[in-house]
């Protein structure tokens, strides 16, 4: 057994590895958006399937996909069929993956001649496909109007990328080399990633880095469910709209959640970690070559000792005291069915938006890798908003899962009301891109407010989000230095925050105008349907994307369009969506009015009117 400080030494330099591949990622990129908003992600993963490790920059969406698709490449492509130098590539929604423009990238780390660990990158290219430039297709009616769709294939042996598969990566871009950039990049950032493992394998010994991870992942664990004893047990229930799937304006959907918080009694029957999930839910079973089950193999090719139930009875715990047996079961039966349209989400996404949401109400201190998610037990049900199936679109994840996150977080405001955290505006994602050939695109997004939370104003245009914010904006400078636009203004709105005794965050509003005709992609949710206040507290003003004609007219979109034409010296408008407020606004601080007065968060007549104030 490996003490505590060995294997937090560990946990940290495998945290380094993956953090030292997703700079690698972003250094090296093509894309805009990854460059300037340093959107890549990477992890360290076992051939277990297991989470060992991901980039601090990650987002929880990403590094789960990373984890839940590990288990399909492993299917396809067993690892007695992989060799030193491989890499390997997906995008498949329906088997782990995001959406078509979402590469996941693998690279097996071998202990003797066989793998066992995964060095993996993920980010979203410029350009695969589909019915608008930059993957957005709001307007999908089926998988195949997104892009191009990969199984997992081998991207790339050690004498360099596999030539048919960049023929068909180039010929599905309408920007092939920046798409070729990006997929260099990110073999780039597993070949540093697999060093550093490799060279911790070599200071510690195949079985002494494996029982490390070992122990700090038990650690993890142990601390979750103490955490999670610390909520009351019981049943909390809420459900979140979403607006409308842009196909049918008029007709809402829903997500509704029921969390359960239990102390919990192993039985035989239970498993132990986390398996990795088949597409039907079922867990997956390594396959040797000629289709037979194999022996799970411990790095230095011992087989695994069986896990006890719920990973206990055979679970060494750095700590002295065995865990509370607590555990949070995450049950989305009730939501609504998947549709032919852009706001179905894949089971990884919604995997990581339940964690995500359930461990805002935990300590934020402890680690996420994949000792966490044994005390979380996630249900989505087949067929449903959030575990689409085949043909049904994936590309609109943000939609429903965001409105997953926000079910879990008003059903754990009514469990800890102390805690308690008022429905928020969400990100509106959005694309520019010329009319034809040769192809410019600007992806991007911005944020609305979050809501207000118990004793504390709501942060303004920040977002609740899987781990990034305001960074991951591309800044104004760089983005008009590589495409043909302006970005006039950023600003936030002032009384675009829903009143309350603690404020709704300030939604923002940006203008582009345009130097050439373009066309641009919209995705937005919370623009009709404003996020409420709880206790009292007021709805956060709805945001929108509109058009400023050359007239000055301004006409506003749908939250969900595809290639609306801009001509030259038109003017793209982004508004978000401001945080619900919290408890009576006529409870609010006199003097907290005043300085949002002077700060120009509020206006006179919103002090007025929302607060009672005059002066």
């Amino acid at each position: 057994m490996s003490d505590v400080l060995t294997a937090e030494v560990l946990r940290n330099a495998l945290v380094v590895a993956a953090e030292e591949a997703s700079i690698v990622v972003v250094r090296s990129a093509y894309s805009t958006f990854i460059v300037e908003g340093s959107d890549a992600s990477a992890a360290v993963l076992d051939a277990r399937g297991r989470l060992i490790a991901h980039s601090m920059a990650t987002t929880l969406m990403n590094s789960m996909a990373l984890k839940v698709a590990l288990p399909e490449l492993v299917r396809d492509v067993p690892l007695e069929m992989m060799r030193p130098g491989d890499v390997y590539v997906l995008n498949d929604a329906y088997r782990g993956g995001v959406h078509t423009n979402d590469l996941l990238v693998y690279r097996p780390v071998f202990v003797g001649d066989r793998p066992a660990y995964f060095a993996a990158t993920m980010i979203h290219v410029s350009d695969l496909g589909g019915l608008s430039a930059g993957g957005m297709a709001p307007l999908a009616t089926d998988i195949f109007l997104e892009g191009l769709q990969l199984p997992p294939v081998r991207l790339a042996t050690s004498a360099g990328l596999e030539p048919a598969v960049e023929a068909i990566l180039r010929a599905n871009s309408r920007t092939p080399d920046k798409v070729m950039g990006d997929v260099r990049a990110l073999v780039a950032g597993t070949a540093v990633a697999a060093a550093r493992v490799g060279a911790l394998v070599a200071e510690y010994g195949a079985a002494g880095l494996a029982s490390g991870i070992d122990d700090y992942l038990d650690y993890t664990e142990a601390r979750t469910r103490t955490a999670l004893a610390d909520l009351p047990e019981g049943r909390f229930e809420a459900s979140y709209p979403i607006d409308d799937d842009g196909i049918s304006p008029e007709k809402s959907h829903d997500v509704r959640v029921a969390i359960t918080l239990e102390r919990h009694h192993p039985q035989p029957s239970d498993g132990g970690d986390v398996d990795p999930q088949a597409p039907d839910g079922e867990p997956v079973e390594p396959q040797a070559p000629d289709g037979e089950p194999v022996e799970p193999q411990a790095p230095d090719g011992e087989p695994v000792e069986p896990q006890a139930p719920d990973g206990e009875s055979q679970v060494r715990v750095l700590a002295d005291v065995e865990p509370p047996q607590m555990r949070a079961v995450v049950d989305f039966a009730g939501t609504g069915a998947q549709v032919p349209a852009a706001i179905n989400a894949s089971a990884s996404q919604s995997l990581a938006a339940a964690v995500f949401a359930v461990r805002c109400f935990l300590d934020p201190t402890i680690p996420m890798n994949d000792g966490c998610l044994r005390a979380i037990e996630v249900r989505l049900p087949e067929g449903s908003l959030l575990n689409a199936r085949s043909p049904y679109p994936c590309g609109g994840r943000y939609v429903p899962i965001y409105a997953a996150m926000e079910a879990i977080f008003q059903a754990l405001s009514d469990a800890v009301p102390e805690r308690a955290i008022a429905p928020s505006g969400i990100l509106q994602p959005f694309s520019i891109a010329a009319v034809g050939a040769p192809y410019w695109i600007h992806l991007s997004y911005d944020f609305g407010g979050v809501g207000a939370r118990r004793g504390l104003d709501g942060p303004d245009a920040t977002g609740v989000h899987f781990g990034i914010g305001r960074n991951s904006v591309p800044q104004a400078e760089p983005v008009e230095s590589r495409c043909p636009l302006v970005v006039e203004s950023i600003e936030t709105i002032p009384d675009s925050g829903g009143p309350g005794r603690n404020r709704g965050g300030l939604g923002s509003r940006t203008v582009y105008r345009f130097l050439a005709d373009c066309h641009v992609t919209t995705r937005g949710d919370r623009l009709r349907l404003a996020p409420p206040g709880r206790d009292g507290g007021l709805p956060g003003r709805v945001g929108g994307f509109f058009k400023r004609h050359l007239d000055g007219t301004v006409e506003r979109l749908a939250s969900k369009v595809n290639n609306v034409r801009f001509a030259a010296g038109e003017a793209f408008v982004v508004e978000t969506t401001g945080g619900g407020g919290m408890g009576s606004p006529y409870e609010r601080d006199r003097e907290a009015v005043l300085a949002d007065l002077d700060a120009g968060h509020v206006t006179e007549r919103g002090a007025q009117e929302d607060y009672g104030l005059t002066r």
